[in-house]
Formats: C-alpha cells, structure tokens, sequence
C-alpha cells in the first residue's frame, strides 16, 4: 500500500491558540484551571489537558469562587459573559478570534435593524454562543428547506452569518436560497469564511482524485472532521472518521492499494503518525508521501494575560 497525506491537514490557528491558551495558564497560574466545555473538540487533546490539571465543566456553576475559567475556542453566550463578572471570576478567553469576529457581524447587522440568520448545525457549542451574543432573535437554518420554510416576510431587511466550521461548498446553496427569497439581504465576504475549513475540504476533494480510501482522524463530536468523511462519501471513496489508530479494521484495506490521511482541525499530528505506524503493521513496505498543498501561516495573538 501507498499512504497519500492531504496537505493541509489537522490542526488550524484557532486550535493551537486555544491549547496554548490552557497550557500557558496552568504554567502562570497552577492548576487547577477550569475550562467550560472541551477546549477543542478533540479527546486526545482534552485528556492530555487533563492529565496537565486542566479541568473541563459544561457550566459556571462547576467552578470555584476565584478560580481561573477559561472559555473554550467555540465562544459563549453572552448570558455566560455576564455569570462570570457578576461572580468576579477570573476569565481567559480563548474564543478563535474567527469566531469572535462573526460575534461582531452578527452584532453589527442586528444594530443595522436586520432580521438575522445564522447559517449552521443546531446545538454545536459555536452556534448556541452566536445565538447568545445577539441581543435579538436569531433564526437558524442548515438547509434550502429550512429557508423556505423560515416565518419571515419576503420584504424584511435581513442578513445572515455562518458557523466558522462550515466551508463556501457547506453554504453556498442556502446562501443562494436566501438572495433568492429576500431582495434585501446583506451577508459577510465569502473571504470571512475560516481559511481552516476551507482549506481542509478543498484538500479531501484532491486527495479523493487519488485514493482508493480515505481515513479522516478527528472526533465524532468534531463538526468539521464530519464533514471532511461527508465530503470523500460525496466523491464517492469508501471514507472512515477514526479517533486513532485503534479504530483501523484491516478489512478496510484489502484490494486497495492508496491510502489518503487527513486530520479534522482540532486533530494533533501524532494522531496522524500513529496511524501510519498501524497501518505498517499490516503492510511493512508501506510508502508515505504528501501531497502538494496550500501551506498555512496563521498565527493568532494570545490575550493580554498570557503574553510573553
């Protein structure tokens, strides 16, 4: 067998920001610190974390009286926001700033006396902390259909935002949906769409072009590692969304002869290299290589708090 590794792969700037983020306050402050929800959506990363002295609690009310709290890199509602100060907790955001940025056009639109509509999955951690930040209705959808069927009239000013983890491919049908059905509609610059989730898909799609089978290491509770199985399904390549190494079926793999790797954004590279490792196991003349790709150089800032 041949191993063809998508390029780019795994981690993005949001997620290496967000673990450094945690990291970085174990070592200033001590442990433990408290992270409301998983850091990323990633278990392997949660449970190395934890083993640091992270602890992660879905809500505020889990967390000391002093305590420092970290918000995960999928934002919060600003209900949350507003919990932590009346209790003087110390909070580190770690919101992806791509994320905090949709905060901000969303907020925007809504003081523009728009009617928002927010483009993605009901009850992922980002799209209930969008919902939360906008101090007025906000109307989800994830299909044409659910456009169509949105109770609001055709000539109401409205604009849309979307989940980061959603890619131009994931949204542009509904988002032609929407022009169609409301001519007064505004919405960001395709250009607003987080590179990561582009990039990643845009990667599976080539990697498809050449692969027999197509393995995407990340977690069943990652929206964007979903995706990129959805994607080689769409292409129509036997596709597996496989937390590590000990998820392979060898049966997989008999007849075929190019093994395309790639990782969902929030998946560590050594995740990736374990796979390999297995997949030598069952055949020791393995051959790996990479294909060409886009090769990212994104960093984002981390807050004030933590700077060097």
């Amino acid at each position: 067998m041949r191993v063809v590794l998508a390029q780019p792969r795994g981690f993005c700037a949001g997620v290496v920001r967000a673990i450094d983020i945690v990291e970085r306050a174990l070592q200033k402050f001590g442990e433990p610190v408290f992270v409301r929800h998983e850091i990323v959506h990633n278990h392997h990363v949660v449970q190395s974390l934890k083993e640091k002295g992270a602890r992660f609690v879905e809500g505020l009310d889990e967390i000391p009286d002093g305590a420092v709290t970290v918000f995960s890199a999928h934002g919060v509602a600003e209900s949350v926001v507003r919990e932590a100060e009346a209790r003087s907790l110390p909070v580190i955001d770690a919101t992806c700033p791509l994320v905090s940025k949709v905060h901000s056009q969303a907020k925007h639109y809504v003081a523009q006396g728009r009617t928002l509509i927010l483009i993605g999955h009901k009850g992922h951690p980002e799209v209930d902390g969008t919902m939360g930040q906008v101090p007025a209705p906000v109307y989800l959808v994830s299909s044409r259909e659910q456009v169509e069927q949105l109770d609001i009239p055709h000539d109401t000013p409205v604009a849309y935002v979307t989940q980061t983890t959603l890619s131009t491919d994931d949204t542009r049908n509904i988002i032609e949906a929407l022009v169609a059905r409301f001519p007064n509609v505004q919405g960001p610059d395709t250009s607003d769409i987080c590179y990561a989730t582009q990039n990643r898909q845009s990667a599976v799609r080539r990697l498809c072009k050449v692969a027999d089978i197509v393995l995407v290491v990340g977690s069943r509770n990652s929206s964007n590692s979903n995706r990129l199985r959805e994607i080689g399904e769409e292409e129509g390549i036997p596709t597996y969304l496989i937390a590590d190494a000990a998820a392979l079926d060898p049966a997989w793999f008999e007849g075929k002869t190019i093994v395309g790797i790639t990782a969902g954004a929030s998946a560590p590279e050594e995740l990736v290299l374990d796979v390999i490792a297995a997949l030598r196991r069952i055949d020791t003349d393995l051959e790996v290589s990479q294909m060409d790709g886009l090769e990212e150089h994104v960093e984002f800032r981390l807050p004030p708090e933590l700077r060097p």
